[in-house]
C-alpha cells in the first residue's frame, strides 16, 4: 500500500513539486554500508540500488564536497539550488570495494567519517559487535530485529567500559566468542585505501573518533581526547589535513552543547549528525542534519526522502499535532 501511494505521488508530480519549493536547501545523505549486487544486509545499500541512485543524483541534483556547504554557511553566501553532499559514516572496506567505484564513474565526491582505532586496527566498532551477536544461531530475544532498535538505545547510554561488559556478557550467556578482529562482513579500509581514495580527489576522509563513544556518555575531558586524537591519527596515517567530523549515533540526545563546541575549538570546519532535515543559510554548521539511506534499495523512498516530500510531510504532522494539542490546551473545563 505505501509503495502504491509513492507511486501516485510521483506520477502526480508531488516530488517534483517538493524538489522544486526547497531548492534553496541543501542536503546531506548519510550512509554506513554497502553490498553487492546479489546481497542483503539490514543496513547495506546494494550496488545496485546504489548506481539508481546516483544517477537521480545526477539528474536532479549538483552533489558537492561537503566542505563546499561548510564554506558558504560560514561567509554567509547562499546556498548553491539543488546541493547534495555525499557522507559515510565508520569506515568499512565495502565503502572502497563498492561504493568508490561508483563515485569515480560517476565523477561524484563524497566525505568518509573514519574511526580511527579501527582503522588502526585496534579492535573493531561495538556497534557492528552487536549486530554479529544478533546473526548467531543462539541470539536472545534482545537481538531480534523488533527489539535491536531497543536494545542500541539502552546501549547508547552506558560508559563505554560498561557497554563493553555488557556486551562481553551477553556474548558469554550466548555460549560465542566475538572475535578479535572484524570479521570480512564488518572489516574496517586500510590505509592504502584510504590512501587511494582521498588521492583520487573524490574522496574527503573526516573523523568519527577514536572508538566510536557516545559522547554523552563521556566526560568532556574524554571526548576532546576522542576529537583530537582520532584527528591527529588520520592526519599521521594519510598525511593530509582532516576538516569534518561525524558524531556518533548523532541524534539530539547523544552529545552536549559543550561538545559542540570542542568540535569547533579542535580545529574542524564543520559537523553533521544524523537528526533527520534539510540545510538552510541559518543552519550551525558544527550541527548539519542529515538523511539516512541505510538500507534503502526502494527508489521511491529514496526519492521521497532526497526531493523534499518527507521534510514537507514532516513539517506539516509537526504543524497539526501542534494545533490539535493547542486546541486542546485552550479547551474551557468541563463542569
Amino acid at each position: 500500500m505505501k509503495k502504491i501511494a509513492l507511486g501516485l505521488m510521483k506520477t502526480c508530480g508531488v516530488f517534483g513539486l517538493t524538489r522544486v519549493m526547497s531548492a534553496k536547501m541543501a542536503r546531506i545523505l548519510m550512509y554506513h554500508n554497502f553490498s553487492g549486487p546479489g546481497e542483503t544486509g539490514t543496513d547495506a545499500v546494494s550496488a545496485t540500488a546504489l548506481r539508481a541512485q546516483l544517477a537521480h543524483l545526477r539528474r536532479h541534483f549538483h552533489v558537492v564536497p561537503l566542505t563546499r556547504i561548510f564554506e558558504l554557511l560560514k561567509t554567509g553566501r547562499p546556498l548553491d539550488p539543488l546541493t547534495v553532499a555525499l557522507t559515510i559514516d565508520d569506515g568499512r572496506s565495502n565503502c572502497y570495494e563498492f561504493l568508490f567505484p561508483l563515485l569515480s564513474e560517476f565523477e561524484m565526491p563524497a566525505t568518509f567519517f573514519v574511526v580511527s582505532s579501527f582503522i588502526r586496527g585496534e579492535g573493531w566498532v561495538w556497534t557492528d559487535k552487536v549486530l554479529w551477536l544478533a546473526e548467531q544461531p543462539s541470539r536472545p530475544s534482545e537481538l531480534s530485529a523488533s527489539n535491536i532498535e531497543l536494545l542500541f538505545t539502552t546501549l547508547n547510554r552506558l560508559r563505554p567500559e560498561v557497554r563493553t561488559a555488557f556486551i562481553e556478557n551477553m556474548a558469554a550467556k550466548m555460549g560465542v566468542s566475538i572475535p578479535e578482529t572484524a570479521p570480512e562482513k564488518y572489516a574496517p579500509c586500510s590505509w592504502n585505501e584510504l590512501r587511494e581514495m582521498a588521492d583520487s580527489g573524490l574522496v574527503d576522509i573526516g573523523s568519527h573518533t577514536v572508538t566510536h563513544p557516545i559522547l554523552a556518555s563521556i566526560t568532556d575531558e574524554e571526548s576532546w581526547h576522542e576529537l583530537t586524537v582520532s584527528r591527529a591519527q588520520i592526519e599521521e596515517g594519510l598525511d593530509r589535513p582532516v576538516v569534518s567530523f561525524c558524531f556518533p549515533n548523532g541524534k539530539p540526545v547523544d552529545y552536549r552543547h559543550s561538545q559542540l563546541q570542542q568540535v569547533k575549538d579542535a580545529g574542524y570546519a564543520g559537523a553533521v549528525v544524523a537528526d533527520f532535515g534539510m540545510i538552510t543559510s541559518r543552519t550551525n554548521p558544527y550541527e548539519l542534519p542529515r538523511i539516512g539511506v541505510s538500507g534503502c534499495s526502494d527508489a521511491l523512498s529514496f526519492s521521497k526522502d532526497l526531493d523534499g516530500a518527507e521534510y514537507y510531510q514532516t513539517r506539516l504532522l509537526r504543524s497539526l499535532r501542534l494545533r490539535s494539542d493547542r486546541r486542546a490546551t485552550m479547551k474551557p473545563p468541563s463542569v
